[in-house]
Formats: C-alpha cells, sequence, structure tokens
C-alpha cells in the first residue's frame, strides 16, 4: 500500500477482508525460549471520561472553540440520556440531538506523536470537533472507533472537544427498530491515544492491528499466524522489522519470531504475517480452564543500522479449536461441550447504557454464578469489556451486529450494515471465547429479496473475513423453520416462545426440535432465545400461562415455564446451543406489560441486579457446581390459602423440610426439582425450613410466610 491512505484504506483495506491479509506467506518456525518477556510500553492511553458538559437539544455553532457552554449540564462519560425516560413506557423517549464539549490540555510532552481521538460507543451517529475543526462522522451505535487529531489538537495548550450526537430514528442505520429502547449520548468510554509516528495501525475499522489466527491448534502444538499492520506517518521511509512474541501466563516466552526487515515509504503501510508454533500447549478449555497466553507485536525502526522499538500491541492469546457437529452439538478442543446460556443486553439499572467496568464484572460474576456455559450478546457489539471477561471466565460467546427486524433496501443501509459487521469482527477477532458471529435477528421480511441478499452479503463477509468461526442468525418464532432468511449462515439459532406467545409449555418445544432435526438432520440448530416474563411481586400457585401483554405475570409462571422448557432442552444434545431470554430485566419503552411499563420482565434477574428470580436458582442448579438449596415463593410472603405447595431447586440428592419445627419429611430428585404437595399454613407467621447435605456440608434455607 502506497501513497496517501483513500478513506476505504483508513478504515480496513480492500473488500478481500481480513483473510486475505491472513493468509500471507508463512514465516519460518520460530524456536521457543525458556526466556521471559515484558511488553515495552511504548503507546500512551488517556481517559477523557470526566469533565464534560452536555445539553439534549441541538445548539447550533456548539462545535466552535469559543461557545459558551456554561449553562450546560456538567457530565462525566459514560452517560446516556434516556436512562429514565427510555425505562417508564409510552414509547416517548426522547430521539434527537445532544451535544457534549470538554476542554482538554495535551500534554507538552506528546508534541510529534500520532494522536488519535478513542470512543468505544456512541448511539447512533456522531460527529466529532477538535477545535472547531470536523475530524469526522461516525454511523452506528455500537462499535469502537478512532479519528486521527493530531492535526487538530495542540499539544501543550487548551483544546475544545465537540462531539454532537444523535440518535434519532434513521432508515440508513441498522437497527431501525428493535424490542429495546436505543439510548442516546457517549454511553461507553471516551480515551485519547499517542503513538509514534511509526505504530501498528489504529484506523483498520478501530481494529488493535495485531490479528492472531489459530490454526491446528491441539494438545500437541498450535500453529498462530500473527499478521501486524503496520503504517508509516513520517516524512521519511523507514526500514522496519516486526519481532512477534507470544508469552505464557507467567510471562515465559513460548514462541517468537522476527521479520526480515523491509522498507515502508512515508504515508504507506505494511502488512507482516508470521506463523508462529506453540508445543504441548496450555489450552483454552472454556469454564474448566480459560487459559490465556499474552501475543504482543513489536514495530522495530532499523533504519541506518539502529534498533528503535516504535510501538508495540499485546493481545491476549487462548489457544482452542471450536465445531459444531449436527447431531453431538458444540465441540471445544475435540470434546462435546453442552453450550447453555443467557442472552445479555447492555443496560445497567438506572444507569442504562452507561455502565463501568465493575458493573460489568458484576453481571458476569452473576452469569458465572448461575452456572452459564455461553452468552449471547444480543443484540449489537458490546463493550470491549464484557469480551475479556468471557476470555477471563471460559463462556463461549455469540456475538453479532444489531440487525433486527426491519432491512431498509437500500445502498447506504446495505453498506453501514455490512461496515458495522466488520468492525465487529476486526476488533473481537482475537477474543478466544468468540465461536459465533451473528449476521441477524428476527428479520420480519424472512423471504423478501432485499432481507436475503443483504444476509447473504453478510455471511460472505464473516466468511472472508474470519471463516474459523462459525456465522449464525437468530431465526423468528412466527417463521417457517426452513425460511430463506436462515439458511444463509453454517448454523442456525431460533426464538422459540411456546408456553408463552403462544402453544404449551409442556411437551411442544421437544417435540418441535425432534421433528426439525428429523427431517434436516445435517442441519445445525440451536435456540437463541425462549423465556417468560416474571414480576417478582406478583404471585400464584401453578397459574396457568399469563396473557404476554398483561398486567399480570406472577414469578411461579416463568419458574414452571423454565422448568418445562429445560427438562426437554437438556434431552436433546444435537442443539448445539441453548439461550435464556433474558439475564436480566431490561427496558424496552414500548412496552407496558406486568405492570412494569417500560420494561421486559422476562430476565432471571431484576433490572437493578438486586433479585435473583426463582428461575434463576433451577438453571444454578442444574448448571453451577456450587452448592444451591433455594425455596420458591419466598417473596410471596402474604398468604390467603391455608393449603400451599413447598417447591425447592437444589443440586442435592436428598432434601428434608419443617415447617414450625416439624418434619414434613424428605424428598428426592432426578431432576433438581423437590415438591411437597399439600402444605397447611397455620394463622399467623410460618416458618419453613429445609436441609441438605451437598459435598460432604449440612446446608440450609429457611422462609417465613404469613396467613391472613
Amino acid at each position: 500500500m502506497t501513497g496517501s491512505p483513500t478513506r476505504r484504506q483508513l478504515l480496513g483495506g480492500t473488500a478481500g477482508g481480513l483473510l486475505a491479509s491472513l493468509a500471507g506467506p508463512p514465516q519460518a518456525r520460530a524456536a521457543s525460549s525458556a526466556a521471559t518477556y515484558t511488553a515495552p510500553t511504548r503507546r500512551v492511553r488517556i481517559d477523557l471520561n470526566n469533565g464534560w458538559r452536555f445539553v439534549r437539544t441541538n445548539v447550533t455553532g456548539a462545535e466552535a472553540p469559543g461557545f459558551d457552554d456554561s449553562a450546560w449540564t456538567a457530565v462525566n462519560t459514560p452517560h446516556t440520556w434516556n436512562a429514565v425516560d427510555g425505562a417508564d413506557g409510552g414509547n416517548d423517549y426522547h430521539r434527537g440531538t445532544g451535544w457534549y464539549r470538554r476542554h482538554y490540555t495535551v500534554p507538552s510532552d506528546l508534541a510529534g506523536k500520532r494522536l488519535y481521538l478513542q470512543f468505544a460507543g456512541v448511539n447512533q451517529v456522531a460527529d466529532v470537533w477538535v477545535n472547531g475543526r470536523h475530524l469526522g462522522q461516525h454511523r452506528g451505535g455500537y462499535a469502537r472507533f478512532r479519528f486521527a487529531a493530531d492535526a487538530a489538537l495542540v499539544p501543550g495548550a487548551d483544546n475544545v472537544i465537540a462531539v454532537r450526537v444523535s440518535n434519532a430514528a434513521d432508515t440508513g442505520i441498522a437497527p431501525v427498530n428493535a424490542d429495546y429502547t436505543f439510548e442516546g449520548g457517549i454511553y461507553r468510554n471516551v480515551s485519547l491515544w499517542a503513538t509514534d509516528p511509526l505504530h501498528i495501525r489504529m484506523e483498520d475499522y478501530a481494529g488493535p492491528g495485531v490479528y492472531l489466527r489459530q490454526r491446528e491448534v491441539t494438545a500437541e502444538s498450535a500453529t498462530v499466524t500473527v499478521t501486524t499492520k503496520l503504517w508509516n506517518d513520517g516524512g521519511t521511509a523507514r526500514s522496519v522489522a516486526v519481532r512477534s512474541v507470544v508469552a505464557d501466563r507467567n510471562g515465559t516466552i513460548v514462541a517468537e519470531a522476527t521479520s526480515a526487515a523491509q522498507t515502508v515509504p512515508a504515508a504507506a503501510g505494511a502488512e507482516i504475517a508470521q506463523t508462529l508454533v506453540i508445543d504441548s500447549p496450555h489450552l483454552w478449555n472454556g469454564t474448566a480452564d480459560p487459559y490465556l497466553y499474552s501475543a504482543s507485536a513489536e514495530i522495530h525502526d532499523v533504519t541506518g543500522g539502529a534498533d528503535r522499538i516504535t510501538d508495540v500491541v499485546t493481545e491476549r492469546l487462548g489457544l482452542r479449536s471450536i465445531a459444531v457437529d449436527a447431531g453431538t452439538g458444540f465441540r471445544l478442543n475435540g470434546v462435546p461441550v453442552r453450550l447453555h446460556g443467557v442472552n445479555l443486553h447492555q443496560d445497567q439499572g438506572p444507569k442504562g447504557w452507561a455502565a463501568t467496568d465493575a458493573d460489568h464484572v458484576r453481571d458476569f460474576d452473576l452469569i458465572r454464578e448461575l452456572g452459564a456455559t455461553t452468552v449471547r450478546m444480543a443484540h449489537y457489539q458490546h463493550d470491549q469489556k464484557d469480551y475479556e471477561l468471557a476470555d477471563e471466565r471460559g463462556l463461549i460467546v455469540w456475538a453479532e451486529i444489531p440487525l433486527v427486524n426491519t432491512v431498509t433496501d437500500s445502498a447506504a443501509f446495505t453498506a453501514s450494515t455490512q461496515n458495522q459487521l466488520r468492525e465487529l469482527i476486526r476488533q473481537n477477532y482475537n477474543h478466544a471465547s468468540i465461536a459465533f458471529w451473528g449476521i441477524g435477528n428476527e428479520l420480519t421480511d424472512y423471504n423478501g429479496t432485499a432481507t436475503n441478499r443483504l444476509l447473504d452479503s453478510l455471511a460472505g463477509i464473516v466468511e472472508a473475513e474470519d471463516p474459523d468461526r462459525l456465522s449464525t442468525y437468530a431465526v423468528r418464532s412466527e417463521d417457517a423453520d426452513n425460511a430463506q432468511a436462515g439458511l444463509h449462515t453454517s448454523v442456525t439459532g431460533f426464538n422459540k416462545y411456546l408456553g408463552w406467545y403462544y402453544g404449551s409449555k409442556d411437551g411442544e418445544l421437544g417435540a418441535w426440535a425432534d421433528t426439525l432435526h428429523a427431517n434436516s438432520p445435517s442441519r445445525r440448530i440451536g435456540i437463541s432465545e425462549y423465556g417468560a416474563g416474571a414480576n417478582t411481586a406478583q404471585h400464584a400457585l401453578n397459574p396457568p400461562r399469563p396473557a404476554p401483554g398483561g398486567s399480570w405475570h406472577p414469578e411461579e409462571y416463568q419458574a414452571l415455564f423454565h422448568e418445562a422448557a429445560w427438562k426437554q432442552l437438556s434431552a436433546r444434545p444435537f442443539l448445539w446451543g441453548t439461550y435464556v431470554w433474558a439475564m436480566f430485566d431490561f427496558p424496552s419503552d414500548g412496552r407496558n406489560e406486568g405492570s412494569r411499563p417500560g420494561i421486559n420482565d422476562k430476565g432471571l434477574v431484576t433490572r437493578d441486579r438486586q433479585i435473583r428470580k426463582d428461575a434463576f436458582y433451577l438453571y444454578k442448579a442444574n448448571w453451577a457446581s456450587t452448592p444451591t438449596l433455594h425455596i420458591t415463593s419466598r417473596r410471596w410472603t402474604e398468604r390467603t390459602d391455608a393449603t400451599t405447595e413447598l417447591k425447592v431447586y437444589s443440586n442435592a440428592s436428598r432434601v428434608t423440610a419443617t415447617l414450625n419445627g416439624a418434619s414434613l419429611g424428605a424428598v428426592t430428585s432426578g431432576d433438581r426439582v423437590f415438591i411437597w404437595p399439600a402444605v397447611t399454613l397455620r394463622p399467623g407467621r410460618n416458618t419453613v425450613t429445609v436441609t441438605a447435605t451437598i459435598d460432604g456440608t449440612t446446608r440450609t434455607d429457611t422462609v417465613d410466610w404469613t396467613l391472613a
């Protein structure tokens, strides 16, 4: 690549995709070394989250450095303007324009560096100015983006950064509409990055610039091709070599290679691919052992016989192989692994989308407590912290783009959607946890020409960018099993709400899966969504299916729904993955049901993360190895009927119960559900205690119910 970069080059190269870069000529095998490695620090990252001013309206001239923003509200990012009005119902939350401004003095010692402003997520159109100079516009609300800013920022002086954000409806950007609130704002982190003029590329779809392709991963050896994209923003040609180093958790080098020097002209780039072999690798083995190496790429300026390291990027590397079999499901490192987990939205209770790293950690702590082995990060690219946590916790990830419900038949919509997919793949290519790239969800015109033309192009992008992972698509409940939209990808998920929106919870889901599997035995199928709503303040004994759009969503029905669903799903190993909708209640401002306007209440945990619903403990008893003993209907504290049922979820083999100190006897169970069908309460307060021995330790749980 020579000459001045075009816009396409700055955004990541030609449509040939990442695969073309990773398929370069193999390098010599690198010998292992007992030496230790610490990656040199060459680039600078500065947090820019504090000190913003904000106004939720469009303002003429707010990009100008001298504009008076003193009347605006002081805020820090991450920030959203829809945390409240986007979760109170009425479908009337603010969708329009907001402005952010801040002053920042760039350190003087960054003079001569290449400077980039990085935004981890802005929903959904962002225009960025520095000192009145327009750096660019980013369209799409979920991917990271960067703008080169050294031509506008002045080191040692006060600089004004202005950002205009819009979450207004836009038929040219996916998603056009979806069953969640599109919260506006700079809702993820903002930072300034400084690199040497000779650096690893920052503008390759805002990817890391270093891409780790795994091939032939076994217990004996693992082959990794490290492709480094570099750029020379200096004024003269440089002689450049790349050193790639893989180190284990202790810093011991397990493989390394150094490329031959090559000349990189000014204002031009190069891509250098090196193949390394790790002997007897410690495999990334899901939740059982999510082992991570580090892989570093060093840029060496060797012009004139010198050797100066100008830039280093380090990425974590989890060595594993993945596959899906139509008959036995998902395989990790050649071994079948049951993928059972949850769908995750990025909402964080009263904060809305403005999540901190601590919020992300809390969510993944809850997901691992549940015992999930997989997460579908619906319905868009999530913050990098989520993918990092999945790597660390060993959770297999379904990552996807926000192509939901509606396709606009236009060149602009097609280009934008394809761009969002390339951003998703380039930015997340190195995450060991990601096994699936999702190209869409529940497109209503499932047999339409425009819909399927777009899906076909997206499946082709996945194949070109990353053929080592699997493309997938989530088929709408109402669609035919063989709907054209669901036939483009290598594996397919189905959103099935039998027992909630339609049909019966008892047996129909399993019968549907058996029929589809029998009719299409080579098709690789999973369940991308299933679930039912629950208000933890509403209760009834063994209730019938509620009206999904009604005000009555008793917690007990959700538990019954999941008891029936899991019994059917767990018996069918040909399902490559099953995903509960959803892990947490989340805002969908157009909804009004379950006596909670603006909330989708299908979560296993409440939106504020304070209450684990009964169904949470059903799955914990079935999925987690940690001791579980949970009395259900515990929040139904005020009773009017003396005769009731006592139900317990536990991974014990035998549970004993007492009521007011009197024995109710012991119950055994083969499905983790223990029931005493007829228990008689006395007037006033009643204390129920259950006891079980799990892993050699006696556990108890107690609730109080009052009979009026």
